[in-house]
């Protein structure tokens, strides 16, 4: 098995805690290449989201701060542009899968790996915002938070408001003596009856 899953899926601190940093300083590039491809592998296969996660938070850092200054890691031409679309649109996997397709047919370079490197993670924090949004959603009340695309989606807003007990107290005549308890007062506070004056009753405004 590959030396940084046994410590993504060990038990014991001693060996999960053991620094990324650590091991890669020493490792050769294809030592560091056959890592990659068996986390890449590993991350696809696994059902434990902390392990899936952290796999792909080393295939990042290994891309990101170690292969592309490694003396046998050349810098290489531009990488593909549909690559960079998907990056820029948050498609990861799908960038993923167009930077790992090309590797076979020519030698890593250091803007490959650095490319890798953003995929994995832009993936990584993607994967843990899909968790969140599915563990909001799975309680009930809750569900509305994500899935407000228009003002009216949201609860709070109201489509009227009854301006309740205007007649109590001194009345100044004109305007309020047209509201009369319960009566209702439209969206944004427009009065019902499309009087062009306007007046402030508790705190809305009344047109």
């Amino acid at each position: 098995m590959s030396e940084l899953i046994q410590i993504i899926t060990a038990d014991s601190p001693e060996i999960r805690d053991r620094s990324l940093d650590g091991f890669c300083r020493t490792a050769s590039v294809p030592t560091l290449l056959a890592e990659a491809a068996a986390l890449d592998h590993f991350r696809r296969e696994s059902g434990n989201l902390y392990q899936r996660v952290r796999a792909q938070f080393f295939l990042y850092a290994i891309h990101r701060f170690h292969l592309p200054f490694r003396a046998g890691v050349p810098d290489g031409r531009p990488v593909p542009f549909a690559a960079l679309e998907q990056i820029l649109e948050r498609r990861f996997n799908e960038a993923i899968e167009i930077l790992l397709a090309q590797l076979p047919a020519q030698r890593l370079t250091a803007a490959t790996s650095s490319a890798l490197a953003a995929a994995y993670h832009g993936l990584a924090f993607q994967t843990l915002a899909a968790q969140v949004r599915r563990s909001v959603r799975a309680v009930r009340g809750n569900q509305w938070m994500s899935r407000t695309g228009h003002p009216a989606d949201y609860p709070l807003v109201q489509d009227e408001v009854l301006i309740r007990e205007v007649g109590e107290g001194p009345r100044r005549g004109g305007h309020e003596d047209g509201l009369q308890g319960g009566e209702g007062v439209g969206r944004f506070g427009q009065h019902a009856a499309g009087d062009e004056q306007a007046d402030v009753v508790a705190g809305f405004l009344i047109r």
